[in-house]
């Protein structure tokens, strides 16, 4: 009997000890490579604090000062947690205007040029994307592309290849103009897109991982703010290397630049890892975090956004569709 309880605390442990660790990097936001990668796994305390409060309930743990006092802790971080991703789910939504033309937009990683360029083409135009954002794209990725018809299927597009993180381009089906780079770890730049009779203003980002240094990634990430802030951006897109729960992206929330997938109340939509990460690549797992992003400014409206998986690729592509 005493070994049964023993596992019986042994797993409420091994479900609330980690959503507690998760709810104090979210709180904290603390600097450090291990502790701001872990602020990305965040929403993975919902359910795990549901499943200690099921566990404590199920078992009459409620009775009693202490007993309440164990079963308010999972409680608390169920509510917490609900509250940080509520957004997702709930809110308004300003509708497009009358009669305003849907813009495509889609992005994708290609995997330092390992994934299939290819198919993320090909995914393109079934989608009717108008833009599409790619970020480490390499030389090889780039003619792969084209002989899938990229040139075709858009006629415009800015940024360049690179090796390995570093190449960053847009694709576009309208002219591109007033290309202006972001001196950012990886890359990125600003751009004016015509669309109909006015331009749109884009960031197209990449910026550095909080692997190396953290000190890095939220530079870059300022960057961004400060560009989108710069030329009032109409769309913020690209691989961010940061969800919703980390501090440098709520900035770029609170000032106005919010996912097209939390606008439209589609639910949390993690893009990252969708072919397997080293060592044991090439395996099914899990989308865990999302780090790839469309945001949009004031003038665009959300009207949905949704995750592809396509071959080679450590990233799902991101295509949502907005308009004015």
């Amino acid at each position: 009997m005493r070994a049964r309880a023993v596992l019986f605390w042994l797993v409420v442990a091994g479900f609330l000890g980690p959503a507690m660790v998760l709810t104090l990097l979210r709180l904290v936001q603390a600097d450090g490579g291990w502790w701001v990668r872990g602020v990305a796994f965040t929403p993975l305390a919902l359910p795990a604090y549901a499943v200690a409060l099921v566990l404590l309930v199920l078992r009459g743990v409620a009775g009693g000062r202490r007993g309440t006092a164990l079963v308010l802790v999972p409680l608390a971080g169920l509510a917490l947690h609900a509250y940080w991703l509520a957004p997702l789910y709930l809110g308004a939504n300003p509708p497009p205007a009358a009669g305003a033309e849907p813009l495509t937009v889609m992005t994708a990683n290609l995997n330092g040029g390992h994934a299939d360029s290819a198919s993320v083409v090909r995914e393109a135009a079934r989608r009717g994307a108008d833009l599409l954002a790619v970020q480490e794209v390499t030389p090889d990725a780039l003619a792969l592309m084209e002989e899938a018809g990229a040139d075709e299927l858009f006629g415009y597009r800015a940024g360049e290849t690179g090796t390995g993180a570093e190449g960053t381009m847009l694709f576009s089906r309208t002219p591109v103009d007033d290309v202006v780079p972001l001196a950012t770890g990886f890359s990125g730049f600003t751009a004016s897109v015509t669309v109909g009779d006015e331009p749109l203003r884009i960031v197209v980002a990449h910026p550095r991982t909080p692997i190396d240094s953290t000190r890095g990634w939220r530079e870059d990430l300022r960057l961004v703010l400060e560009a989108a802030r710069t030329v009032d951006a109409d769309l913020v897109v690209g691989d961010l290397n940061a969800t919703r729960d980390h501090e440098p992206l709520l900035a770029l929330g609170d000032a106005g630049w919010r996912d097209v997938g939390e606008l439209a109340n589609q639910g949390w939509q993690p893009t990252w890892p969708a072919d397997g990460v080293e060592p044991v690549s090439d395996l099914p797992s899990p989308r865990l975090i999302a780090i790839d992003h469309v945001l949009v400014g004031g003038r665009l409206a959300a009207i949905g956004s949704d995750v592809v998986d396509f071959g080679g690729g450590d990233h799902a592509a991101l295509v949502a569709e907005v308009a004015r």
